[in-house]
């Protein structure tokens, strides 16, 4: 292991980690005004409404498949009696279909973020970095999964990326497995962490918001009432009365 494998897959990587918990943390107790996804729906509406649930759902599944394939170990799928060459088509079908919903919808959000100048206005460059970094992370990741898992040779990332990546966390990082693995998933690992580091800076906070709470609250009941005319006093009915006459 050379001084830049350590230097590039232990100490940044570490970096990248601590700095997400410690400006999360930070981020929170100061700046929770800021703790938004300061939405911009009022400045446009119709993008939003199409490209913003593509992106977050073709996200939700790419990231179920990063926990499946990095997170838990190849052992582990071997022992549920999935063969490889399942796993490799199963991966790659539903990787190319989350995919698509993250490439079409990141698409239609980027178009709506540079081109319509109200939307623009509200980016901060922070927040541009943020998408610079998404869409490597997003075009890095697509093409292994379709080029080669699913049109190509295929490659076993578990055997390099998930090694390293779940050693980071054991406090033992397989520096030798991820050095080895083809740049272009080496640049797509440093994307990411890349991400992780700037995350509580950006809009991106907003992720850890989501009201669950909603899920179990009272429910509201809402009761209609048929507009009426008020009640006149007495029983006759008359609308103009002296004044000093008793009802």
């Amino acid at each position: 292991m050379t001084a830049w494998d350590l230097w590039w897959w232990v100490i940044l990587p570490y970096l990248a980690l601590v700095t997400f918990v410690v400006g999360h943390i930070w981020r929170w107790r100061y700046d929770q005004f800021g703790w938004t996804s300061r939405s911009t729906q009022l400045q446009e509406r119709v993008l939003l409404k199409w490209g913003s649930p593509l992106f977050h759902y073709g996200t939700f599944a790419a990231i179920a498949g990063h926990v499946i394939g990095i997170l838990i170990p190849k052992s582990f799928t071997h022992w549920l009696g999935i063969p490889e060459a399942g796993y490799r088509w199963f991966s790659s079908i539903a990787g190319t279909l989350a995919a698509l919903g993250v490439t079409i919808g990141v698409a239609m959000l980027a178009y709506r973020r540079t081109l319509i100048p109200r939307v623009r206005a509200t980016t901060s460059p922070v927040d541009w970095v943020a998408l610079i970094l998404l869409a490597v992370v997003i075009v890095l990741g697509i093409i292994p999964t379709v080029g080669v898992n699913l049109l190509g040779g295929g490659y076993d990332y578990r055997e390099s990326v998930a090694l390293w990546f779940r050693g980071l966390f054991a406090g033992n990082p397989d520096v030798a497995a991820i050095a080895h693995a083809p740049l272009i998933y080496q640049i797509h690992a440093t994307a990411a962490w890349a991400i992780l580091a700037i995350w509580p800076f950006t809009r991106l906070v907003h992720a850890w918001s989501y009201p669950l709470w909603y899920l179990w609250r009272p429910f509201i009941v809402y009761r209609g009432r048929t507009p009426a005319h008020p009640t006149e006093p007495g029983t006759s009915g008359r609308r103009w009365r002296r004044i000093g006459v008793p009802y």
